[in-house]
């Protein structure tokens, strides 16, 4: 039997209406049109942080095959899950093991997220010169032998990564920036798209048994449609809002990259999604530009305060950075002296941010403990 004792709703705003925005006009509409979508994704951009997205052009038909495949991949036996073992790549693709995601010490206690995934990313041929030389995040994807898996994923990846690009220029447009400024440096960016799968569990519904842990996404934004409750985001005003699943509809929250390259305008969305003991599945695409991309304020978001605030780094090197510090395989490699880069990998994202009630109580839970993602 589950402990209730722990209500997970307690920290959150109750929203009747969470801001929900139609593309509609975006791809049928004229140039008037297009600019009233436009400010509709500034709007959300910087007042709740996130917003469902609908009419997004995606078949149902598609998203639930994607689902099926994730389904039947998940329920494979472990020897066979273990094949395609991500700690056996060196360009972090392939199935996340529970391994990887339960039992991180923090001040002395355990916290467990409950859920397994496979990752893919954006596909560059082995030989291709671009891919990485050794462990890197450029290159090509690890496939099961299931029958039709890499056809509707890859199917489906297209469909979530050019509705990315539809969306970064919505951005542009909507903060009146020229067109390109963000797409041009989308050409093989580390976009990674993860399949994950939730585990139904007896375990405590508390601060140290979580889904996944509260945390930021290191790129752009992030595109996700899932399977059921649980997910929280904090709004633009530090409160934890629930998002449940809304039918047809997307939920994207604003990363890390977005929000130093306005400047703080528009915050990348911390979230977290609440252990509920329920099997459930959820698609996140984690929208990057290219490795190499220096991300700082653009001229029209620079000034003393903003440049302070948000010093210059590489988009690359903060995505490495942070999935170094939060895998366990990896952060052996990185230790081993395997795995060597040529930056600081700081313990704690800097964007991390807390809620207001988090911060008038504290939370036992370290905010240095490192955190799998969506």
């Amino acid at each position: 039997m589950r402990e209730e004792e722990f209500d997970p709703s307690r920290d959150a705003q109750q929203w009747d209406d969470l801001p929900t925005i139609s593309l509609k006009n975006w791809f049928h509409g004229t140039q008037a049109e297009k600019r009233e979508v436009a400010k509709a994704l500034y709007a959300a951009a910087t007042s709740s942080g996130f917003f469902y997205l609908v009419d997004h052009g995606i078949d149902q038909t598609l998203i639930d095959a994607v689902y099926g495949q994730s389904k039947h991949f998940h329920a494979q036996p472990e020897a066979y899950k273990d094949q395609y073992n991500i700690n056996k790549s060196l360009i972090h693709r392939g199935w996340v093991s529970r391994a990887e995601t339960v039992g991180f010490e923090t001040d002395g206690k355990i916290l467990n997220n409950y859920h397994e995934a496979f990752d893919m990313s954006f596909e560059v041929a082995v030989d291709d010169p671009r891919a990485s030389k050794g462990f890197g995040l450029i290159g090509a994807n690890v496939w099961p032998d299931l029958a039709g898996f890499q056809a509707t994923v890859s199917t489906y990846y297209d469909a979530i990564y050019g509705l990315g690009r539809e969306l970064m220029a919505g951005f542009e447009l909507s903060l009146d920036l020229k067109p390109g400024t963000f797409l041009d440096h989308v050409t093989i960016p580390p976009s990674q798209l993860r399949l994950l799968k939730y585990f139904e569990n007896d375990e405590p519904i508390d601060e140290l048994n979580v889904g996944i842990a509260a945390h930021s996404d290191y790129e752009c934004f992030t595109i996700l449609n899932t399977s059921g409750p649980g997910l929280q985001l904090m709004s633009y005003e530090d409160h934890w809002v629930e998002a449940p699943p809304v039918a047809g509809a997307f939920v994207v929250n604003l990363g890390d990259c977005l929000e130093a390259w306005t400047g703080g305008l528009f915050k990348a969305t911390q979230h977290r999604v609440i252990n509920l003991g329920k099997e459930r599945y959820s698609l996140p695409l984690f929208f990057s530009v290219d490795f190499e991309t220096e991300i700082k304020p653009l001229p029209e978001f620079s000034s003393q305060h903003s440049r302070a605030r948000y010093p210059a780094f590489i988009a690359g090197e903060h995505l490495w950075g942070r999935t170094i510090n939060t895998f366990p395989y990896l952060k052996r490699h990185y230790e081993s002296g395997e795995l060597v880069v040529n930056f600081e990998i700081p313990d704690e994202n800097p964007f991390k941010r807390l809620s207001l009630e988090e911060l008038t109580t504290p939370s036992d839970l370290s905010v240095n403990a490192p955190v799998p993602r969506l």
